[in-house]
Parts: structure tokens; sequence; C-alpha cells
């Protein structure tokens, strides 16, 4: 044991994507009740203040909005959940999105960390699928099914779809 500091490096996976979008439209594809069903499945809500409860996946993920900061910065803490269970095996991690006017577009950061080293390429492929829909969404386009995404990257990302990490 030693008074002196320990450095950690935590691992985390972070994504940047240009959106063609203003600012406040790229915040809307992040925060609107309406689309967030879209992108986290049926039920998912974020409480618009900091403090506010976070639900996504029915309930799978819950957390707390550490940061609103429109249209710049959002933040919030993540747990995954069982069905049933009130307190998570899994420890909190924390989600951030960022949004930078550029040009005629916005420049969204995401950055998820701890990421546990055992989910990383899961947690990425997760992230890129979500990303893939916001964008998909952002260029009028159509948003096809996540599990479409969802192959597509697995495949990227060398995951087993049948066989994930728990």
């Amino acid at each position: 044991m030693t008074n002196e500091a320990t450095f950690l490096r935590e691992p985390a996976v972070r994504f940047e994507r240009l959106l063609p979008l203003t600012i406040n439209e790229a915040w809307a594809l992040l925060v609107d009740s309406k689309r967030l069903s879209g992108w986290y499945g049926e039920g998912a809500m974020i409480e618009e203040r900091p403090g506010g409860a976070v639900q996504m996946m029915n309930s799978h993920i819950r957390g707390i909005v550490t940061q609103w900061q429109p249209p710049h910065r959002l933040a919030y803490t993540w747990n995954v959940f069982a069905p049933g269970q009130e307190t998570s095996d899994y420890p909190e991690s924390y989600l951030t999105f960022e949004l930078v006017p550029k040009d005629s577009s916005t420049r969204l950061t995401l950055t998820h960390l701890p990421v546990l080293e055992r989910f990383e390429k899961q947690n990425a492929m997760g992230w890129h699928t979500f990303l893939d829909m916001i964008e998909a969404a952002a260029k009028g386009e159509t948003v096809e099914e996540r599990s479409v995404y969802m192959k597509r990257n697995a495949a990227a990302y060398g995951i087993d779809l049948n066989n994930l990490t728990r």
C-alpha cells in the first residue's frame, strides 16, 4: 500500500461522424423522444435535464443525465441490467455526445468509457450500428431495422451475433 497516486488507463470507444445537418437538427436526432425508439427500442426516453432518467432497450439500459447542454453536449451514465434486476452486475460507464458545427454540417463525437476489455469489440459494433442509423436518418435515407446494421457491423468487428459475450 502507498499514499502515492496510481495512474489508470481506462479502455474507451470513440467515434466521430460528420452529419449533413445543422447542430440543432443533429441534437434532435439524439434526444427527440419520437425518434429515440428507432435507435434504442420501444420505451426509450431521456429526461431533458441534468439528473434526468435515461431508459433504453426496454429498461435493459438505465442511467442518469449528467450533462444537458443543448445543442452541444449530452452525457449520461450507462448501466446494463438483466430483466427484473435492480442492481447491475456490470460497472457503471459514461456516454458522451459532443456536437460541433462544421461548415453546413455537424461533427458528432461519441465517447463511451470505461468499456470492459471483454466487451470492447461488441461495444464498438453496437455504437457503430447506432451511428449508421443516425447517419442514414441525417441523410434522409430509409433507416433499416437494427438487425441489418448489426449483421454488417458484426462482420466488420469479428463478432458472432449468436455467441455474444456476457
